[in-house]
């Protein structure tokens, strides 16, 4: 699906609302377990708990907007993870996204799930997958939800970015594999629960502990990092 020709902007907000309507591409959903493995993990030490995502407030009457007046994440905590990755110059995942489009997805309800706690960016099938950052591939994981996934950590180990619905990792991706921001590390899809004819990548930011467990952390809007 692309934005070229007459109505394609139409056609993309339709599938937007579609997906919010179906909450099939929730945060909760993709990220919360660790997620259950659709396939046999390679290593024993991986974990079999729940990871214990801190999900933040929902904003309420007279609560205070976010940074830029865009919903999401608020607390003083999260502005300064906020300020530190702007400060590192992500690039977007995915090139010639309309940032614009992803305001408000992070804290959308999608039926009965909690927040989305990520952004979908809509693009062609195996359309090239870009690493928003410096750092190293923390896991590779396939899950009934989220499907092909990547877990990628900053050079510090501060912030995860998550990548899901890939149609394939690129060519000799592994575990603990140093990247450089902008290598193309895989590709858009539908694997997991995404919806067959709706290839997207779900992009989240969480912010790890002091464990640095690469399922775990405070999410943060994408949004506010990448506008």
């Amino acid at each position: 699906m692309t934005r070229e020709g007459r109505g394609a902007g139409g056609r993309i907000a339709a599938i937007v609302a579609v997906l919010a309507a179906a909450g099939v591409v929730t945060g909760w959903a993709l990220r919360d377990g660790p997620p259950v493995p659709a396939v046999p993990t390679t290593s024993a030490a991986d974990p079999v708990t729940p990871r214990g995502v801190v999900h933040p407030p929902l904003l309420g009457a007279g609560s205070s907007p976010a940074i830029g007046g865009a919903a999401g994440t608020s607390d003083a905590a999260d502005e300064a993870a906020i300020t530190a990755l702007r400060q590192r110059g992500l690039r977007l995942p995915i090139d010639d996204t309309d940032v614009e489009r992803l305001k408000g997805m992070f804290s959308q309800l999608r039926g009965e799930n909690p927040a989305h706690e990520a952004v979908d960016i809509l693009a062609p099938r195996d359309t090239p997958i870009h690493a928003v950052d410096d750092g190293t591939i923390a896991k590779l994981f396939t899950s009934q939800a989220g499907g092909l996934t990547i877990y990628q950590f900053d050079p510090d180990q501060r912030f995860s970015y998550y990548y899901a619905h890939l149609e394939r990792y690129a060519t000799d991706l592994v575990d603990g594999q140093r990247v450089r921001r902008g290598e193309v590390i895989g590709y858009v899809g539908t694997s997991g629960n995404a919806p067959p004819d709706t290839p997207h990548l779900h992009f989240a930011i969480f912010e790890v502990g002091t464990d640095h467990r690469w399922w775990g952390g405070r999410p943060i809007d994408p949004y506010l990092v990448l506008r």
